[in-house]
This record gives C-alpha cells, structure tokens and sequence, in this order.
C-alpha cells in the first residue's frame, strides 16, 4: 500500500502523440522534492518498464511531455517499447537536481532508490503491471543499484535490463563491482560487441556476467552492426546501438515479457 502523502503532490500534464496517449507525472518522493517521469500507454500492455537515460541523467522533461535532450538510446527508442506492448516511464532526474551535476554521484544513493520506489509504486498502483527497469550506459548503475537494495516484497522492480552497461569506472561504482548477489529478479545483460567506450567495453563484459550466475533467470543478449559516428561513448556509436534500435528493443521485450 502507497502512503497517501505520495499522491498529495501528483501533478498530470495530458497530451496525445499519433501513436499513444502520454503525459507527465509528477510523484512526491521525498520531503519537497517530486520525481518527474514521461508515461507512454498503450492498450493491453504486458509490463511496464522505467527508462533511465545514461550520462548525467538530467533529460530535462517539460510539461507538456518535450523532452529537451532525447538522443539517448532508450529515450529516443520510447515509442519502439510501446509498439512492443510495454508501458513506458522515462524518467528524469528529481526536482532538487534539475541542474547540473544532475543524477551524477546520485545514483548509488538512499535518495534515488527512494526516488525510483516512488515511481515503481505510482506504476503498481495504476497500471497493475509488473515493472521493470531498463538503464542503458551510467542508466545501468542506477537500475543495478536499486535491485541490490530492494526486493518486489519492498518497493522494488519484478526485474532488470542492463544495456552498455559501465563496467569500470573511476567516477563511481562499476556495475560488477556492485553487491550483485543481492539481486533476485530477473536480470538481462544486453551489450554491442563492438562497444568501445572505454568504461564499457565488450571484452570486459565476464566480470558482469560471471557475477550473475546464483539467478535463476538471466540472459545475456550480445548483438552486432549498426552505425557507428561520433565519441564511442555516445549515443550514436555502437554504444547506443544506432541503427538497430528496433531489433534491440524488440528482442529485450520478448525477453521481459517472457519473463
């Protein structure tokens, strides 16, 4: 059961796309603070899922559902989830961090797990769907993050997809580094096999995989081609899977909703 303060709090901005009805949601979090995330519905969804940017985090999402900085691989791939007959959250970073270092040296914190349960719970109560979270690049360090410190039982996701997933890093805690034996949903690791961004590289995906072998339902998704431009990191390299965003994204829904 939701605490009822959650939703004193809930603001809705209504607006229809030609492919589904969306609008922003608002959701008290935390003492004065609301966490912001795009909600995208279509009919008979199967499972929701939580989309979290990589980088900064800090996508900045207006009102009336525009989405300031939306290259990111799942940003941009939204609509593509709902086709595959998921509801999508995308989430933005929380209302006390709306400026930079946005979600950076947030992500492994109480405050964003609490902030992630509150949307999880706004989903649950709503939808009555099971919810997922889907991190893609720094995303992964706070989709693994919250699943070490929750369970279903207590607020937190049915289940897990991590996609370019940091695999060193000297900013943070790398996604193996993590107290990964404290998951017990469901964990798909999906990751581009010619990923050279250096804290994500496909030669050190064993040290996440190897990690996860005590589940009983996990996955690993390795995929190929595309286009590859610009910084290795970013969203339009084989990092972000530009140009396969379809077959990606159709191939991780059949996996959650398998699952």
């Amino acid at each position: 059961m939701i605490p009822k303060y959650l939703f004193l709090c809930i603001i809705l901005y209504t607006s229809l796309t030609t492919a589904q009805a969306q609008r922003v949601v608002d959701v008290a979090s935390r003492a004065g603070v609301t966490q912001r995330f795009l909600l995208l519905q279509p009919e008979n969804a199967k499972a929701a899922v939580i989309l979290f940017a990589g980088g900064d985090g800090g996508i900045t999402i207006a009102p009336d559902g525009n989405i300031k900085r939306r290259g990111n691989f799942l940003v941009r791939s939204r609509d593509l989830f709902v086709a595959q007959g998921l509801a999508v959250a995308v989430i933005d970073a929380p209302s006390d961090r709306q400026s930079p270092p946005y979600l950076n040296f947030f992500r492994q914190t109480a405050e964003h797990t609490t902030d992630v349960k509150a949307v999880i719970a706004w989903l649950k109560q709503e939808l009555n769907l099971p919810v997922w979270l889907i991190g893609t690049s720094r995303g992964t360090q706070s989709a693994a993050y919250i699943a070490t410190q929750t369970t279903p039982a207590n607020g937190g996701p049915d289940g897990i997809v991590l996609t370019s997933s940091v695999l060193y890093d000297n900013r943070g805690v790398a996604v193996p580094d993590m107290a990964l034996d404290r998951i017990h949903v469901p964990v798909l690791v999906t990751h581009h096999r010619q990923d050279s961004c250096r804290v994500c590289r496909f030669a050190d995906l064993p040290r996440l995989t190897g990690k996860l072998k005590h589940l009983k339902k996990n996955d690993t998704l390795i995929v190929d081609g595309g286009n590859n431009e610009g910084d290795p990191c970013e969203a339009f390299a084989y990092h972000g899977y530009n140009g396969i965003e379809a077959d990606v994204v159709g191939k991780i829904s059949a996996w959650i909703k398998g699952n």
